[in-house]
């Protein structure tokens, strides 16, 4: 069982990678370098295949002491024991996804841009919610534009902890994290970087410093 309020640091999502072995050498290096949360997410992989992948990363994060989220698949984050389930606007039910889950579990919700669905969310229980893209994300190159003020506004109106996501960067991240950010979610700038293991100590610098504490 993890903290709720844990929910603080560098949040890595995994790519989409077919290479099982291969993706457990990434997010084994992005784990040792400090990322304190890991979601699995794959868009391109078959229902064997995510349950291969996500029992493996269950095993690693247990090794870590991190907890692993699963990205919309809340039947999946049950089958595998996973500590929480990250939920889109056409997901599952956030109350739907707590019955099947239970009380213990983390919820968390992508509010895009907009602070209504986050107060929203929270109200249905959410554990954590997640904006952007803060900046062009290759990942997602279509997604809504989020603007900094309404991390400011959001950290003035919600108790919960706020996941800031979209082309995030060791370089941009600092102001995320000065108007309110408690942790960056991030995919390309970690898991694309020549060293994943140093890039996520970068990221984990970022942290230290006293607009984040």
């Amino acid at each position: 069982m993890f903290l709720i309020h844990g929910i603080k640091g560098l949040y890595a999502i995994t790519p989409d990678c077919t290479n099982t072995p291969d993706l457990l050498r990434r997010v084994r290096c992005a784990l040792a370098g400090g990322a304190s949360v890991l979601q699995y997410r794959s868009k391109t992989a078959d229902e064997a295949l995510r349950l291969e992948q996500a029992t493996v990363l269950r095993e690693l994060t247990h090794q870590f002491s991190v907890p692993l989220i699963v990205n919309d698949d809340v039947h999946l984050a049950a089958e595998i024991g996973a500590d929480g389930i990250h939920l889109g606007a056409n997901d599952m039910a956030l109350t739907s996804a707590r019955a099947v889950l239970g009380p213990g579990k983390i919820i968390g919700a992508s509010c895009y841009n907009r602070l209504p669905l986050a107060q929203q969310a929270v109200a249905a229980g959410a554990d954590y919610v997640a904006f952007g893209a803060f900046f062009p994300s290759a990942v997602k190159p279509g997604a809504v534009s989020a603007n900094i003020e309404l991390l400011r506004q959001a950290r003035a109106g919600l108790a919960v902890p706020l996941v800031a996501i979209g082309g995030i960067t060791q370089e941009n991240g600092a102001v995320l994290l000065q108007a309110g950010a408690d942790a960056l979610a991030v995919i390309s700038a970690l898991f694309d970087a020549a060293d994943i293991q140093a890039a996520a100590q970068d990221f984990s610098t970022l942290f230290s410093q006293d607009f984040a504490s």
